[in-house]
């Protein structure tokens, strides 16, 4: 048996950095919340009310209200507690926040509507039971014959109540509400179609052909239900703007805004890259009691040493992050500025290695950076991965980027024929003639990255 000793070296992150590596591949907002969290429980670290800038963070300002209206006053409002009541503005107008509309659940809207019909308490518990077993989509998943189980009434209540009840909420607003299936919520709007013929064609659409209806075949259901393509086609599209989800139309909506990190504006015929303000966390080092540490600290101020450490590091740490952002943003925008001044097609290919060797940092920091930053140009917000693809070479020996190809298939579609559409392969030989060789498959793939549906659910029949 033999032992021997040997030595190796390998490279292992410390706990602080891959916190650092964590921190700057999330989002500004993320970034922030982490920023406050820390802020609240350190006594080392303070708000800075402070701007480094004032002209830089006027000129991003700008940039993000230029339909601000000098509604300053109103702003102010907004962020006051909604449960004051109703507010006045300084001038004695209404305030904005007066004009908010107040969320209507879908139940509430239903409950509603049976307070003011003629039912006896019977039939009115009944149908609020109903309600209230309706999902967000207003649906009804639940069985009529559980929801027996859930009614105490004397004497019991029987199915044949419950379905009655059901057919009274079914007839309330919004139409197709309380369906127990996609097609029952379909055929509980289908008296919104006024031509009698066509509501008698789409109630058998609806009834025994909703796969085909989904899958957009015309000529199928053309030759089954001894109609023409074009009278099919304009069914269907009646079907098509009726409602499967109506209780969507209630109860709050969750948008997520997108904000960004960066805004890109030519000024002077130069293109300038700006931090957003909005999302720099304002935070310092609390100077004061740093210093006290410092000449008044023992042995046993453990726990104040490390505040301390932490301190210093979250504030380095968010000078570094937004630097570096700063850095990555401008050297894309050095490398695109012909997307900015022409639109997509005009986006050269670009790599992590390029931007990582410009700015001297390594690919996957840079990689870190794209992920959930985003960038205001004059051509809409973009994240910053957007702007990088492989190269792909021409029949002439040029690069061209994935993001001009999706373009290019873009503008081929748009300009096509709604009689006589592009299929891929024909979408893949007009490139070529372009110069641009690209396989069948990857027109597919660009063409469904662009939410464009294939030539077949693209074609329109003339009547």
């Amino acid at each position: 048996m033999e032992v021997r000793a040997e030595q190796r070296q390998s490279q292992t992150l410390s706990p602080r950095l891959q916190h650092a590596v964590r921190l700057l591949q999330m989002s500004s907002l993320d970034f922030g919340l982490v920023v406050r969290d820390t802020l609240g429980r350190n006594p080392f670290l303070e708000v800075d009310e402070g701007v480094d800038d004032p002209e830089e963070f006027d000129d991003a300002s700008d940039a993000l209200e230029s339909a601000d209206g000098g509604l300053e006053s109103d702003r102010d409002l907004w962020h006051a507690d909604a449960g004051a009541g109703s507010r006045q503005a300084s001038d004695g107008d209404t305030s904005a926040l007066d004009l908010v509309t107040a969320d209507s659940s879908l139940s509430a809207h239903l409950h509603g509507q049976l307070n003011t019909m003629p039912l006896c308490e019977r039939d009115l518990n009944l149908a609020r039971v109903i309600v209230e077993s309706l999902d967000d989509d207003g649906y009804l998943r639940t069985p009529l014959a559980d929801l027996l189980d859930v009614v105490t009434l004397e004497p019991p209540a029987e199915l044949a109540d419950m379905q009655i009840a059901l057919k009274m909420v079914q007839s309330l607003e919004p139409a197709g509400v309380a369906a127990r299936s996609v097609a029952e919520c379909l055929e509980l709007q289908l008296h919104e179609i006024e031509c009698v013929e066509m509501r008698a064609v789409a109630h058998t659409i609806v009834a025994a052909h909703l796969s085909a209806l989904a899958a957009r075949d015309i000529q199928g259901l053309a030759r089954q239900l001894g109609k023409t393509p074009a009278f099919i086609e304009s069914v269907c599209d009646r079907i098509r703007r009726l409602d499967p989800r109506p209780g969507w139309r209630w109860g709050s909506s969750h948008i997520s805004y997108v904000v960004p990190d960066v805004i890109v504006k030519k000024i002077r015929g130069e293109w300038s890259v700006q931090l957003n303000p909005a999302i720099v966390p304002r935070v310092k080092l609390n100077q004061v009691y740093a210093d006290l540490y410092q000449r008044h600290h023992t042995s046993d101020m453990t726990d104040m040493g490390a505040h301390l450490q932490e301190a210093r590091w979250t504030v380095r740490n968010v000078e570094q992050r937004f630097s570096t952002i700063l850095d990555v943003a401008r050297a894309i925008v050095k490398r695109q500025r012909h997307f900015l001044e022409f639109g997509p097609m005009a986006m050269k290919p670009l790599g992590l290695r390029e931007i990582a060797e410009e700015i001297g940092s390594h690919e996957s920091t840079v990689s870190r950076v794209t992920n959930n930053k985003y960038m205001a140009t004059p051509l809409g917000v973009f994240e910053l991965k957007h702007f990088f693809s492989r190269a792909m070479v021409s029949a002439n020996g040029r690069a061209c980027s994935g993001t001009a190809i999706r373009g290019l298939i873009q503008d081929l579609i748009t300009e096509e024929t709604t009689d006589n559409p592009l299929s891929d392969a024909e979408i893949k030989r007009q490139l070529a003639q372009q110069g641009l060789v690209v396989a069948r498959r990857t027109v597919t793939k660009y063409r469904q990255m662009l939410r464009i549906e294939a030539v077949g659910r693209r074609r329109r029949h003339d009547a």
